[in-house]
């Protein structure tokens, strides 16, 4: 048990916005660091996986635009993606596929590759909630979560191994034969009371990413995850919208502003280029301190 001096209950107090510095958004430069390269990104007509589609578009990639949903949504990414006034973009198309489908998601990557001729790059991006307290939990609920966030990210994983391994390293283009990156959550570390099913299979891909980085490491494929915390995206709208739902998101985040699916975004680009060549296995934490336990903050 933790014994609390008398201090800790004044080290942080909270904080009026007045009494913090405002917030200043970041402003990148787009670098073709990934130039000549192919992706696939799955769930990108909305969200963190558009943002990450734009992102490796203005990179220099060309991006397969993966939508279960309406056409026209994957058409707005693409003409996002491809007019970003970058002169080095990529080019990016769409395709729709059920990613808990194997068939739909061999014939994703058959099309990718006749396309463009191989893969380097997967965004394993597309995910779901289907939420409910454990005894209101149907299997078919459960099913469907594992299926799309854990199964989906298996499939897809496979079969980019397999063309990976098939072409190997491209000198010239990346020191690495191929890159996964696996959408994680926080959800991977931080147990969520009313998500099991969700929060279950985050955990899993946590093993299921590190176990196949493991495996396949000696052929110069690095797999990694990147894990958001609260991202300002429609899934999760009613915990940002209002001003007294924000103050109180702010209560779970020490850096005291949301993420912005831009945020993902930057660090999926990086970690899939070759200044990130050394990094594989690795669970990267994009939440402004949320597994810093700020319930903590003023000694527990």
């Amino acid at each position: 048990m933790t014994t609390l001096s008398p201090m800790n209950s004044t080290l942080i107090r909270d904080l009026t916005p007045d009494e913090l510095p405002e917030v200043v958004m970041p402003a990148c430069e787009a670098r073709p660091i990934l130039k000549g390269q192919t992706a696939i990104v799955t769930g990108a007509s909305s969200g963190i996986g558009r943002a990450i589609a734009c992102a490796l578009c203005a990179a220099g990639v060309n991006v397969v635009v993966n939508h279960i949903g309406p056409d026209t949504d994957a058409r707005r990414v693409i003409d996002q993606a491809t007019h970003c006034g970058c002169d080095h973009r990529g080019l990016a198309i769409a395709f729709r596929a059920d990613v808990s489908d194997e068939s739909q998601v061999r014939s994703m990557f058959e099309h990718t590759i006749s396309t463009f001729g191989t893969v380097d790059i997967l965004i394993n991006n597309a995910g779901m909630q289907l939420d409910s307290r454990v005894e209101d939990m149907t299997l078919a609920r459960w099913r469907k979560v594992l299926d799309v966030n854990l199964t989906g990210q298996f499939l897809c994983a496979r079969e980019a191994v397999r063309e990976f391994k098939r072409r190997g390293v491209k000198p010239g283009v990346s020191c690495a034969a191929g890159k996964i990156v696996c959408i994680s959550s926080v959800h991977e570390v931080i147990p969520w009371a009313g998500h099991i099913n969700y929060a279950g299979s985050k955990g899993g891909v946590m093993l299921m990413m590190k176990s196949l980085a493991q495996e396949v490491a000696p052929w110069r494929i690095r797999v990694n995850s990147i894990c958001p915390g609260a991202i300002r995206t429609p899934i999760n709208r009613p915990a940002w919208e209002t001003p007294e739902a924000y103050r109180d998101l702010m209560r779970l985040i020490p850096y005291k502003r949301i993420g912005e699916p831009e945020d993902v975004a930057r660090l999926a680009a990086w970690v899939c280029s070759d200044e990130a060549d050394y990094i594989t296995g690795a669970s990267l934490f994009v939440d402004g301190g949320m597994t810093l336990y700020p319930g903590f903050e003023t000694g527990g």
